[in-house]
């Protein structure tokens, strides 16, 4: 009998490629975050996830920073026409994008090489090069908080919201200034994989997976009386028991605050109502319950506090635009690879130290 061989494995995955288009006057903060956010995540045989790479609308070579640097841009504008998701992050040399709203013709050539089916993202005044491109004509973005009313005034065409830390539109992704870059591309990394293995990256970066509110909170106001109490006391209590039917004027109460005066500072402070932010984490919730249990999707409505499945359905659709099933089917996998990754790697440090203390032993025995 003739031996069959074996089928050849198949070959695995090419990493999802993030391509950085690095421009004269970029801050170096901003350009690190995604290469430190999307170089973390990996697969359960340890792959990574995503590839990142840098170029500039030149050949490979200096760009400048705002800082006393320049950083080597090993890749030209070549490298766009091979990305899966497209990344600009601020700068602050780009002369007629400010000026004008118009793109320079090395600019324009570069954009024009992003597949018409690649993501797109900016963080912070990277948002100017977008709507010089016209990508972001009657669409909503943002940008850092200082920047968003010149960036009405320069392209009117645009929805722009001062308030938020970013803004989801599909293919098209932008944020607010420096540190919400970090929320942008770990929301991108949780779109693509889940909150299992956005939340082993933010872990692993020493960052909230998930902050409360938007930029609003930190735009400059009035300093508000030091007699007024925070709402603080009433989120961490409203967090205890997301199951139970919370009320108002109950959150309200537990800072010896009126409905008016709460609500008042609970959006001064994070930068939504108590209700946007109570139904946020009912859905925040929902997700880790979805990713990390076998309770039936009845069981998760109840324990998020949203009563029913067919609440917690539409609140699920509306923010994430899937049904709590499909979210499930999605993600569940995503959520045993990074607790497989976290064994792994754990595992690996656990021995480390074991043969470490082991030198350690034998130096003092001898």
């Amino acid at each position: 009998m003739p031996v069959i061989p074996p089928e050849p494995s198949p070959c695995p995955p090419r990493p999802h490629r993030v391509v950085v288009l690095a421009l004269d006057g970029l801050l170096p903060f901003e350009l690190g975050i995604p290469h430190r956010i999307f170089g973390r995540p990996r697969d359960e045989r340890g792959r990574p996830l995503y590839e990142v790479l840098t170029c500039s609308v030149r050949p490979p070579g200096p760009v400048r920073t705002d800082a006393d640097f320049t950083v080597h841009v090993p890749h030209g504008p070549e490298a766009l026409a091979t990305a899966d998701t497209v990344i600009v992050p601020a700068c602050y040399e780009l002369g007629p994008v400010f000026e004008r709203g118009e793109l320079t013709d090395e600019l324009a050539d570069a954009l024009g090489r992003i597949p018409p089916t690649a993501r797109i993202a900016s963080i912070c005044t990277g948002v100017y090069v977008l709507a010089a491109a016209g990508r972001l004509d009657g669409r909503r973005a943002t940008t850092h908080w200082a920047d968003a009313e010149r960036l009405q005034r320069l392209f009117p065409k645009v929805d722009v919201d001062p308030d938020v830390l970013f803004v989801d539109d599909g293919d098209i992704l932008t944020s607010a200034g420096v540190a919400a870059g970090i929320d942008l591309c770990l929301h991108m990394v949780r779109r693509d994989h889940g909150a299992a293995v956005a939340n082993d990256v933010a872990r692993r970066t020493v960052v909230p997976p998930h902050r409360d509110g938007g930029q609003a909170q930190y735009i400059q106001r009035p300093v508000p009386d030091p007699q007024q109490a925070s709402t603080s006391g009433a989120r961490a209590w409203a967090l205890g028991r997301l199951h139970e039917p919370i009320q108002l004027r109950d959150m309200a109460e537990r800072e010896s605050m009126s409905v008016r005066t709460f609500t008042r500072r609970f959006r001064e402070e994070t930068g939504v109502s108590p209700g946007q932010w109570l139904t946020r984490q009912r859905v925040e919730r929902a997700r880790y319950l979805l990713e990390t249990t076998e309770l039936t999707v009845d069981q998760v409505a109840r324990d998020a506090g949203f009563g029913t499945a067919q609440s917690m359905r539409a609140h699920l659709q509306a923010a994430l635009g899937v049904t709590p099933t499909a979210y499930r089917r999605t993600f569940r996998a995503g959520a045993e690879r990074a607790s497989d990754a976290r064994t792994d790697t754990e595992g690996a440090l656990d021995a480390r130290a074991d043969g470490e203390r082991g030198v350690e032993a034998g130096a003092v025995a001898a």
